[in-house]
């Protein structure tokens, strides 16, 4: 565990002079691609190294300009704005008169397909009713009549270990028990587990495009087979009701179906595997976490919202749609806007002391779960999720720490932990 801070950015240190679309101010640009997630550390807060960025003394907009290996920023070849504040990401999440999100995680394209994500890439007035169609399946009513069966796995899976003293809890368990709840929500076959997990990581995280292609038209086929089955053989799983539901009176297109599908298996597989590591390197690092949700159960509803906002795994990008000005800038049609949630859910002129774990904490209306129209919809699953293995792990394994000279060398994104051991 690495004690000390690292070396402390200033602003002047990461501009850069670099091109940039003529309408963006010199003074504006800088290199953040340190901020993305792609880079890993080993401090006790992992998202630190971004927390200076809501100083006075930093713009309240940057851009960063088409640079190399740049570990996702938005804005590719073009660039992006960059937003820092906890006030302008809810602008930008939520202000849907200037931006769009249009085009959202649609890896699709990179083999000519084009359908869309849906509901995610679909913009007002259409994605309410996309959203209103699958909302009931992730709203609290569902996620209760779900509950049994998920603290039942729960109970199963730790159980198989706690026997044994010790746990990879990212490989063995952060990594399984969400996909599991995920495929029997969605009635995926259990034997396609590692072979998902396989297609998604090409999908997300390899640098090889030819493996992404091949993955992405592999998962496509089988998707695309999977719904022609549910076609002529519904069961009482969201697949089937997808296929078989209906949109303001009318069946759903094959474009709908594969686009909402396929949004669900995509966003399904890794964003909750990744909280879950980081919540367990968290309270392995910072024992005083523990204590306190053994002695004060009644906190864990708050701590999980706490681990959430304090582990925002995934930033979100927009579109403008139209020529704006805003904090002394020009903001032209089309530019790529991102949201960089690992300062925002820091920013404090929003929360209190924003770099201690407050298990209490009131009012934590973070951006880990974005905000506005686009607001998770596996939110209320996801934070289930996590309510239900803090309860049963704790009443299990009260006490963990990190196993002896094991790596707690984490990416503070998407890329996360791929292995923590850990003992008791």
């Amino acid at each position: 565990m690495q004690n000390t801070p690292l070396p402390q950015r200033t602003f002047a240190s990461i501009q850069v002079d670099l091109p940039a679309p003529p309408h963006v101010p010199k003074d504006r640009l800088v290199d953040l691609t340190w901020a993305t997630g792609s880079k890993p550390n080993d401090l006790r807060d992992p998202y630190e190294p971004c927390g200076w960025l809501t100083d006075l003394g930093v713009p309240r907009i940057l851009f960063n300009p088409p640079m190399p290996n740049s570990g996702g920023l938005a804005g590719g070849s073009k660039g992006a704005w960059v937003v820092t504040h906890y006030e302008d990401i809810e602008r930008v999440y939520t202000d849907n008169d200037h931006f769009s999100n249009k085009g959202a995680a649609e890896f699709q394209a990179l083999i000519g397909e084009t359908f869309r994500s849906i509901p995610l890439a679909v913009d007002p007035p259409d994605h309410a009713k996309y959203r209103h169609f699958l909302f009931p399946h992730f709203a609290a009513a569902s996620i209760n009549r779900m509950e049994p069966q998920m603290r039942t796995l729960a109970v199963e899976m730790i159980e198989s270990f706690a026997g044994k003293g010790e746990v990879d809890v990212a490989w063995d368990f952060g990594r399984v028990y969400p996909v599991r709840v995920f495929m029997s929500l969605m009635g995926f076959p259990p034997a396609m587990f590692q072979q998902f997990l396989d297609w998604e990581w090409n999908i997300l995280h390899a640098s090889d495009r030819t493996k992404t292609a091949a993955s992405l038209r592999a998962v496509l086929n089988f998707l695309r087979g999977f719904i022609a089955e549910k076609q002529t053989a519904p069961d009482d799983h969201l697949v089937s009701k997808i296929v078989h539901g209906r949109i303001e009176g009318r069946a759903l297109t094959d474009e709908e179906k594969i686009g909402i599908v396929w949004f669900l298996w995509l966003g399904g597989l890794d964003t909750v595997a990744a909280t879950i590591s980081q919540m367990f390197r968290r309270m392995a690092v910072e024992p005083e976490i523990q204590r306190q949700l053994r002695h004060h159960p009644e906190l864990i509803n708050s701590a999980v919202e706490e681990f959430l906002r304090t582990q925002p795994i995934l930033s979100s990008s927009r579109s403008a749609i139209r020529d704006f000005e805003w904090h002394g800038v020009t903001i032209k049609a089309g530019d790529a806007v991102q949201c960089l949630n690992s300062a925002g859910n820091f920013d404090p002129q929003k929360f209190s002391d924003p770099r201690a774990f407050d298990p209490a904490r009131k009012g934590n209306r973070h951006f880990t779960f974005i905000a506005g129209i686009h607001l998770c919809l596996g939110a209320t699953l996801a934070r289930r999720e996590l309510r239900i293995i803090l309860e049963e792990w704790l009443t299990r394994i009260p006490a963990f720490a990190v196993k002896a000279g094991a790596d707690t060398t984490v990416f503070p994104g998407l890329l996360s932990i791929r292995n923590l051991p850990l003992k008791w």
